[in-house]
């Protein structure tokens, strides 16, 4: 099983930005692409960003973050990167950092972090 190791996460105030990182090791074989999930007090674990890790980039986002967020990959170091600016208070979440299969726009991840909260103030 793949361990996952998600960082970054803290308080910040609207329209500030962070930058969450996730480590991949052990048994990253098989692993073609990372991304991040959120899961919001109340309410399901979401879809965020995804990105594959080797060969041309291929990344998914889900819309509520499209032009804010960036997912971007180190495939020399099993790290990916999430980029969060123009922060709003609904951003405010626990990311999990998780790997798996390709990327598609359904992405079912196999494996996940143990999460990174993000507080974002109004």
């Amino acid at each position: 099983q793949v361990q996952l190791v998600d960082s970054g996460g803290g308080l910040v105030q609207a329209g500030g930005s962070l930058r969450l990182s996730c480590v991949a090791s052990r048994r990253t074989f098989g692993i073609a692409a990372m991304g991040w999930f959120r899961q919001a007090p109340g309410k399901e674990r979401e879809f965020v960003a995804v990105i594959n890790l080797s060969g041309g980039y291929i990344t998914y986002y889900t819309d509520s973050v499209k032009g804010r967020f960036t997912v971007s990959r180190d495939s020399t170091r099993n790290t990916v990167y999430l980029q969060m600016n123009s922060l709003k208070p609904e951003d405010t979440a626990v990311y999990y950092c998780a790997a798996g299969g390709p990327p598609t726009p359904n992405w079912v991840p196999r494996s996940w972090g143990q999460g990174t909260q993000v507080t974002v103030s109004s």
